[in-house]
């Protein structure tokens, strides 16, 4: 079997991109990063989700930009905006490089593994606004890892795949219900308290629910008492 490396957060869409790789026949290679978030459930989250799905290996690797902060995702003086509430073009739960580093770690683990396969569960349409969520960023780091490596240099070309990237977020839980993904173990809000009930009211919140209803799949998503 080919291996694979998958950045799998503990959400639906790396959930959804970890069935999806699987179902390709890959042998899976899962990634998760303790990064200093403020939402931590979904660390367990994603090992849940690497358990059920019974990848090869799971690795969680520490790397803390809670040190830079600049984002309501890693900085606890910001707070996190409700959804819909007015901000700039790119809100402040993007965190700075955050995909661009995460790559990088996968990449490096790939490199090791000889896997020449990477995926991603960034997305374009139902997104925050991001600037590493879009299909140029994805093809741009492609470029990039297939001349900063060796594997690259020796001609084995490396891939990495977004395979959510013009999917809705209804169109990605269909997929991802149609491959047996137990949504009830991922985590999407970011603010979730440490069980892993959602808040129900930040834009993650809210792109979560609406997907589940759009695409007909009972949501089981667990809500914290303060929700509405």
């Amino acid at each position: 079997m080919k291996k694979a490396v998958i950045l799998v957060s503990g959400g639906l869409d790396s959930a959804t991109v970890l069935a999806i790789a699987q179902a390709a026949g890959y042998a899976c290679y899962a990634v998760s990063f303790d990064y200093g978030q403020r939402h931590r459930a979904e660390l367990e989250a994603a090992r849940q989700v690497a358990k059920r799905a019974a990848v090869v290996e799971h690795r969680i690797v520490s790397i803390d930009l809670s040190q830079f902060g600049g984002s309501a995702l890693t900085d606890e003086s910001i707070d996190v905006p409700e959804a819909n509430a007015s901000q700039d073009d790119i809100p402040v739960t993007y965190v700075p490089a955050r995909n661009t580093v995460f790559l990088s770690l996968a990449l490096a683990w790939s490199e090791v593994l000889g896997a020449c396969d990477i995926f991603v569960g960034v997305n374009a349409v139902d997104y925050s606004g991001y600037p590493d969520c879009r299909p140029e960023f994805v093809e741009s780091y492609e470029r990039m890892a297939n001349l900063a490596t060796r594997a690259g240099v020796e001609e084995q070309k490396l891939t990495v795949h977004a395979p959510l990237i013009d999917l809705t977020k209804a169109q990605i839980i269909q997929q991802g219900a149609a491959l047996g993904v137990d949504y009830s173990l991922t985590v999407s809000c970011y603010q979730a308290d440490d069980q892993g009930a959602a808040c129900g009211r930040c834009e993650s919140c809210f792109l979560r629910k609406e997907g589940f209803a759009g695409a007909g799949v009972p949501d089981p998503t667990r809500y914290a008492n303060t929700a509405p």
